[in-house]
């Protein structure tokens, strides 16, 4: 997406060991600094008179410069696609009287640890309402292309809008209400849950980027909607059920089936606003 504004919001930790507890404390974007290292360059700041801080911000600066390695495609293609919805979720928020929070996007390889806890690669891209962060693996496309059939810029691009959505959510106070029913002992899992409404609605959010997004930029070439929508059916409950186990489970639902999911982003496409999206109170999903 050439035409699209790179996001300063992008944290590229692929490559950081976060094992072993994970609770280290980290600075900058790379590699984090043990407490042992720390207090090593304070004693050293002392003996030689410089200022630890200064030495600190020296080699954290150098580590960051290190963990963002130069002309990555698809990290300036994160950005890009970040850098939209930032953009376009804005102007939205804007034109309603309120102000977007942008939302940080975290790369990470094998695994990460989020204020939602530890998570895999095998998790997917997700968002946590906690830290009201987005977390990546970029190798889920590749498994996308591979696995799914779901292959192609635009694919990508859905799945980022997506997460994004559930931050909009968030800030919407729609997560708030999931939350509160989750603790009430109301069911989440199911075909029409509640689960499935709320990732329902992120891909109508995900549809309203993408319309808003056109009406900007004029951004989108032929065969790009076809290839949201192909992602859309390919990570739909029932086909990844189908897939799986070989049979579909409609009381485990979580994300809606594929016609579901195709249907939600078409509705924010087409009309692209978010008074469309109310998964809600829809009677037929």
């Amino acid at each position: 997406m050439e035409k699209g504004r790179r996001s300063d919001n992008v944290v590229d930790a692929r490559g950081d060991d976060v094992g072993g507890g994970g609770g280290g404390m980290r600075f900058g974007g790379g590699k984090g600094l043990s407490l042992t290292a720390i207090i090593l360059i304070v004693g050293i700041g002392w003996i030689t008179g410089q200022d630890p801080l200064q030495i600190l911000g020296q080699l954290t600066g150098q580590m960051s410069e290190q963990s963002a390695p130069a002309n990555d495609e698809g990290a300036e293609f994160v950005r890009s696609i970040l850098g939209d919805t930032e953009d376009t979720w804005g102007q939205i928020f804007q034109q309603a009287g309120r102000q977007y929070k942008d939302p940080t996007l975290v790369m990470f390889s094998g695994r990460v640890n989020s204020a939602c806890g530890m998570a895999t690669s095998a998790t997917g891209p997700f968002y946590c309402p906690a830290d009201q962060k987005v977390y990546l693996d970029t190798s889920f496309f590749q498994e996308m292309s591979q696995r799914f059939s779901a292959a192609g810029d635009f694919a990508q691009a859905y799945v980022i809008a997506h997460e994004v959505g559930h931050h909009v959510q968030t800030l919407l106070g729609v997560s708030a209400k999931i939350q509160a029913a989750r603790q009430q002992g109301r069911q989440m899992e199911g075909d029409g849950g509640l689960l499935v409404r709320q990732e329902l609605q992120a891909d109508c959010l995900a549809g309203v980027w993408a319309n808003n997004a056109q009406q900007r930029l004029n951004w989108l070439e032929p065969g790009d909607i076809e290839e949201a929508l192909n992602a859309a059916n390919a990570i739909g409950d029932d086909r990844l059920q189908q897939r799986g186990q070989g049979r579909v489970v409609p009381d485990s639902f979580t994300h809606g089936t594929s016609a579901q999911r195709v249907r939600w982003f078409k509705t924010g496409f087409a009309q692209g606003q978010i008074s469309q999206c109310d998964t809600f109170a829809a009677k037929n999903l």
